[in-house]
């Protein structure tokens, strides 16, 4: 049960508010943003996603640069409450193509809408973009894609040879396209979050996958989807899989998935509902070859200097890109100064002292499979360290987008629409992106 649902923007606008109970301030979104912003208790660097205020109960997720947030003042499942704002938030997506303080502000009307349906006097009712469409009446206010932001090299689409740019899955699922025509595609994304965690001499101590298959689908009449993935692909640890069969820990399936055939010939039978959706979570324990490699080292250079070499190493087809790389590494807090140094041929790359937090930031607009980067950084203290220096330092932190790449090497083989005809033969596009979830290297 919540009181209030709003939306704000990065500003602490008010886009969106809702009270259902009204037993909590109607300030409460200003007291919020004011907190989250000089969030500063026992050091932390933000916001936690629950955290309570003069006895009102705060929840927010952070989507798309905008904050939902739910407030209220009895005890409830904070899980419960966080899940029902990622959903929200999906399903107000769903609607509108695009999620963003643009979109949201020349469809509140039908963002309204839709709270009134899926919250009644506080209780979740429905959260579904299917079931919903017999109750929205409103039709959204599509944004001018040449106007949007451009969404990076992972959002290019792949069929056969074919490409197209990402922009074309920011529409709405109930909106026809111009002429009244219905579109006829169906996306499909393979996300893989990675864990890896690195030694100082630079051998993998920890590595996991989390990974998810995500559809979505603008294809009339309903009709039954069959999607096939690896003949080789085992659930749970066989003494019988082969070397290069794919093992996974541990998976879950959309309510949706008829799993008839899946023991047999690992295919997936589904009716995709309306919206964005996740076919098939995973997770990933065996070893698999990491794309990066990092190698970080530290060491004093006079009583009040120390130098800091970074290295990352992109091991992986030199046909593939990496976008928007970023490297961190805390250093002493008594460092005042760095000095950076770069490779010649580091075109685009940006390094950064934040001051405030003792941290290195190296930016990478874009690092090609096989290449190698190395960043120098001259560290001058305030006083000298009386400690080990190694213990104030690191660990090095990474993050970055890798499309058309899986670590995994779960591949959707084929997808295949029943009752299809050569008059109505719909594009399928299938795209793989490969994330930083834990990317570390110790010092």
């Amino acid at each position: 049960m919540i009181s209030q649902l709003f939306v704000l923007s990065q500003r602490g606008d008010n886009i969106v508010f809702r009270d259902y109970r009204r037993d909590v301030h109607k300030a409460s979104a200003e007291t919020f943003f004011r907190k989250v912003k000089f969030w500063n208790d026992d050091g932390e660097e933000d916001a936690p996603p629950v955290f309570n205020v003069d006895g009102v109960n705060y929840f927010h997720v952070k989507v798309a640069g905008l904050l939902f947030v739910a407030t209220n003042r009895v005890n409830v499942s904070p899980s419960l409450v966080l899940e029902l704002l990622q959903r929200i938030a999906r399903l107000i997506k769903d609607y509108l193509g695009v999620l963003n303080e643009d979109s949201l502000r020349k469809n509140f009307v039908l963002v309204y809408e839709l709270l009134d349906e899926v919250i009644d006097f506080g209780y979740a009712q429905t959260t579904s973009t299917e079931l919903l469409k017999s109750y929205i009446f409103n039709e959204p206010i599509m944004i001018d894609s040449a106007v949007m932001p451009p969404l990076g090299a992972a959002s290019i689409f792949v069929k056969g040879n074919k490409r197209m740019p990402g922009t074309v899955i920011t529409k709405s699922v109930v909106a026809n396209e111009p002429g009244g025509r219905k579109r006829e595609e169906i996306f499909v994304d393979v996300i893989e979050k990675i864990s890896v965690t690195f030694n100082s001499s630079g051998y993998i101590l920890t590595s996991e996958i989390d990974g998810t298959i995500q559809m979505k689908s603008y294809l009339t009449g309903n009709p039954e989807i069959r999607l096939a993935l690896n003949e080789d692909l085992s659930i749970g640890r066989s003494d019988y899989a082969s070397s290069t069969a794919v093992i996974l820990d541990d998976c879950n399936f959309h309510e949706s998935v008829h799993l008839d055939s899946f023991d047999t010939d690992r295919t997936l039978s589904l009716v995709p509902p309306d919206g964005e959706f996740p076919v098939m979570n995973y997770r990933m324990t065996q070893p698999f070859k990491p794309p990066f490699r990092i190698n970080a080292l530290l060491e004093e250079t006079g009583p009040l200097k120390a130098e800091v070499i970074i290295k990352v190493c992109a091991d992986f087809n030199p046909s593939i890109n990496a976008n928007t790389v970023l490297v961190q590494m805390p250093v002493p807090k008594f460092t005042n100064r760095v000095n950076f140094e770069l490779d010649h041929e580091s075109v685009g790359n940006t390094t950064d002292f934040k001051e405030a937090n003792k941290r290195l930031e190296w930016s990478i607009k874009k690092v090609v499979g096989g290449a190698e980067h190395t960043l120098r950084a001259k560290l001058t203290f305030s006083q000298e360290l009386l400690g080990n220096i190694m213990k104030e330092a690191g660990p090095v932190s990474m993050t970055f987008d890798i499309p058309m790449y899986h670590a995994s090497r779960l591949q959707v083989k084929y997808l295949q629409i029943a009752k299809k005809s050569k008059a109505h033969n719909p594009y399928r596009w299938v795209r793989y992106v490969t994330q930083a979830n834990s990317y570390v290297a110790r010092l």
